[in-house]
């Protein structure tokens, strides 16, 4: 999401000729957003997307560098179908399978190129 994520996500949707939607931490994005807070290991925190920035039945690849606990990627997915938008996918560079957080998206096709 923030930061890795969008080197990663910039450079797949350039490849796939595809869009590119940022989510970003609370208060960092220009223009009218939705939101939602979820859980951390130390707290809480929230996530935005623009609020026009998917249409209903827009495909979607949420896609981030790592895959630790699950609790960013779940908090985007539901900001993903809170806008009607259809998740085909969800890929990461790296998944550490230690910390299960692939249990939290067990409703989602994910993908890991490496996996420890």
């Amino acid at each position: 999401m923030e930061a890795r994520g969008f080197i990663f996500g910039g450079a797949l949707a350039y490849k796939l000729g595809a869009g590119f939607v940022p989510v970003r931490k609370k208060g960092k994005l220009p223009a009218k957003t939705k939101s939602i807070t979820y859980e951390l290991e130390y707290g809480n925190d929230v996530l935005e997307i623009h609020e026009d920035a998917l249409g209903p039945n827009t495909r979607v690849l949420i896609v981030d560098d790592l895959l630790a606990t699950g609790g960013t990627i779940r908090a985007v997915s539901d900001l993903v179908k809170s806008q009607k938008a259809t998740i085909a996918g969800v890929a990461f560079l790296v998944e550490l399978k230690f910390l299960r957080g692939i249990d939290k998206l067990k409703d989602l096709p994910v993908y890991s190129v490496i996996k420890y």
